[in-house]
């Protein structure tokens, strides 16, 4: 049997006439972080959507591990602010919820003293690491992320990027993870799915980003204040290194 954990093979999504999603192919395994990225409208939720089964493809096919545990988490949530609705009883929601990880999870993500908290009160940075909580409590196989350093700065998006590596480490789970930017996310992903509509370019980041099809959807320059976390994690660049380090500068 294979080790992927999720298959999509020869995926074509067609709403309204329109094609959303063509040709795609996308293997997760346990162990890997995959990232995918796009400009808006590329169909990056749309794939996410078909990889967690809640949506059905036009064509092609899903092949899913058996009984597959999946965790979620989505890009942010909205709450009425009537809702009296702490951060303990909002993670007693998860499925699969157990009494005992419950604690276990809060101390790993440092969100204990968040439990008695109301989920409005939330500063963004502490809302991702609920959510991510909250996904984790099913001990999933496979963690589905949907920009989840949306609405941090640039510290805290490497934290929380850092944090996710870590996770998988520990779990040995897959990571099937949502950008818009291939340099926020360099340091935690091994492979990129460069998306708009179809696959455009895929493989490891440092060779992604020299692909013509990413540099026309992104161009080549990289905003300064990411340069430092981008050139931070790898210790084995050579003269790509370089040649990026060099037009940071222009």
């Amino acid at each position: 049997m294979s080790d992927y954990l999720i298959k999509l093979h020869n995926i074509n999504l067609i709403r309204q006439g329109r094609h959303i999603l063509k040709d795609i192919q996308l293997e997760i395994r346990a162990g890997e972080i995959i990232t995918l990225i796009g400009p808006n409208g590329a169909g990056k939720s749309s794939l996410l959507k078909l990889a967690l089964g809640l949506i059905t493809a036009s064509s092609g096919q899903r092949i899913c591990l058996p009984n597959l545990r999946i965790g979620y988490m989505p890009q942010k949530i909205s709450l009425p602010d009537t809702l009296p609705l702490t951060v303990k009883h909002f993670l007693k929601l998860a499925k699969g919820f157990q009494k005992n990880e419950l604690y276990n999870v809060s101390q790993r993500l440092k969100i204990e003293h968040l439990l008695s908290q109301p989920m409005q009160r939330l500063s963004g940075g502490e809302q991702q690491r609920v959510l991510l909580a909250r996904a984790l409590l099913s001990k999933p196989e496979l963690l589905v992320l949907d920009e989840p350093v949306q609405g941090l700065d640039v510290s805290g998006q490497s934290e929380l990027y850092h944090l996710i590596s870590d996770l998988k480490d520990e779990l040995n789970c897959g990571v099937l993870m949502v950008s818009h930017d291939l340099h926020l996310v360099m340091a935690a992903t091994d492979k990129v799915v460069c998306l708009n509509g179809h696959v455009c370019c895929e493989g490891h980041p440092q060779l992604v980003q020299q692909d013509p099809s990413y540099l026309e959807l992104f161009g080549k320059s990289m905003p300064a204040h990411l340069a430092p976390y981008t050139h931070h994690h790898d210790h084995t660049h050579g003269e790509h290194c370089d040649h990026d380090h060099n037009g940071d500068k222009s």
